[in-house]
């Protein structure tokens, strides 16, 4: 038998050390170093020495590589097939992530069912058995005649019926249960994870098969396992939500074949997932009465506009050190934002306690919340009520300038169709030629324009 040796490897980048340490010397982590058992020689091929006469792949030249449009497959499920860029690419790997619960073995089991009647669709579980699947397929209604099941947790043999049958469509749940013979670790250790996912990974590029994999999260959010698992596949999906609301967000974190940041909405049903064909509407709770400190900010998710309401509350602050809290929005520009409503409007907010939140637990990173975030905190601290047909986005700099964001036409458009009939907007996002019937679009310049014109 080979002698065993022991290294130490990084769960959150991978790194690998002879000895144990607290932190990680390559990413900074603490805490994070595992043991693995491995061989001292192995005879794999893939750790094999070099050979000069193995023969490899022949070399080409770039202007020689014939590229051909790839026709995707449709999942049977738009909103999916909008995160994914249009569809499955043969040969593409997709990784989805999320909470316990939140309903990744559900979206998983309802496009297979469709897939299935279309082309040979394999379904591995790893964690469930197949009477467990058989009774979430019947509670959801779904009639999966043609999905060929398997439980198994061994990659290699996983792989030995995978070349058997060919399946066009193969799904892993979940990676965290795999393990290969070739490593002594426990499954979901860090080696375990990256080998056996490595393995997936080939088998997919080899025999063009689409493959998914559903992987677990950490307590903060992340993907278990090495940083490196993001890197292997083709696509990143996250699941975004509360577990106590009924609606899911889908969204691209990684995508070889299409937008990042694309957003797909489903709604949770005792039916599995519904598509919500018009997110706007979720999170717009149209306010019987105006009520101060809210207002309508016009995003731009992935290739489609998205109407959400902003809501903030200023109150009196009896704290040494007044609170920051953010919803939805990043914490340290709201600081940032708040020191430039006092250097350029005069406002001071030092004796207050400031929160903000996007409704509907969805999550807003682009700088054209800015101006929103602005006036709605005003509005809270004035207690003035902002009307309701009112919509507004921009970024707000450091100067006290309004900066234009992208695809601004389009998101005036969005709004027009809603109903709204006022917008306030970066002036270098209105076209004077370009005009919408039914809307009173308002350019502003610096931030003190906008207080104004509210």
């Amino acid at each position: 038998m080979a002698r065993e040796k022991k290294t130490y490897t990084c769960k959150q980048c991978g790194a690998q050390s002879p000895k144990w340490a607290g932190q990680c010397g390559d990413c900074g982590a603490w805490n994070s170093m595992t043991e693995i058992v491995t061989s001292k020689v192995s005879t794999h091929p893939r750790f094999s020495s070099y050979s000069g006469d193995a023969a490899g792949p022949p070399l080409e030249r770039l202007s020689s590589v014939i590229c051909s449009e790839q026709e995707r497959i449709s999942s049977g499920i738009q909103e999916l097939d909008r995160v994914l860029g249009g569809g499955l690419v043969p040969g593409s790997v997709t990784l989805i992530g999320g909470d316990p619960g939140i309903g990744k073995s559900t979206l998983l089991l309802q496009s297979l069912t469709v897939l299935s009647s279309r082309m040979s669709t394999l379904y591995v579980t790893g964690e469930e058995s197949k009477q467990q699947v058989s009774m979430r397929a019947q509670r959801l209604d779904l009639h999966g005649e043609d999905l060929q099941l398997l439980t198994e947790t061994s990659v290699e043999r996983m792989l030995a019926i995978a070349g058997k049958e060919k399946p066009k469509i193969l799904a892993v749940d979940s990676i965290q249960t795999v393990y290969t013979d070739m490593l002594q670790s426990a499954p979901g250790s860090v080696a375990q994870v990256r080998e056996s996912a490595a393995q997936l990974v080939r088998f997919a590029k080899q025999t063009n098969t689409s493959l998914f994999l559903i992987g677990h999260v950490t307590k903060e959010g992340t993907l278990a396992g090495p940083r490196v698992l993001e890197h292997m596949v083709d696509t990143v999906l996250y699941f975004e939500g509360e577990p106590s609301s009924r609606y899911r967000v889908i969204r691209a974190i990684k995508n070889r074949f299409g937008a990042v940041n694309e957003l797909g909405v489903f709604a949770m049903t005792e039916k599995g997932l519904r598509e919500v064909s018009n997110p706007s509407a979720i999170f717009l709770s149209r306010h019987e009465q105006p009520v101060p400190g809210s207002i309508i900010l016009v995003t731009w998710e992935g290739s489609r506009p998205l109407l959400v309401e902003v809501q903030a509350l200023v109150d009196e602050s009896h704290a040494a050190n007044p609170r920051r809290v953010t919803l939805g929005l990043e914490q340290n520009r709201l600081a940032m934002l708040l020191a430039v409503l006092h250097r350029h409007a005069g406002i001071a907010m030092y004796d207050q306690d400031v929160f903000a939140n996007v409704v509907g637990g969805i999550r807003v990173s682009e700088t054209a919340s800015d101006l929103p975030v602005l006036l709605a905190i005003l509005s809270s601290f004035r207690d003035r009520k902002l009307p309701q047909e009112l919509v507004c986005f921009g970024e707000v700099g450091l100067a006290g300038e309004i900066r234009p964001v992208p695809h601004g036409q389009e998101r005036i458009r969005e709004a027009a169709k809603h109903g709204f009939k006022k917008a306030i907007v970066p002036a270098a996002n209105v076209n004077p030629k370009d005009s919408i019937e039914g809307m009173e679009i308002i350019p502003v310049h610096r931030l003190s324009e906008a207080i104004d014109n509210i």
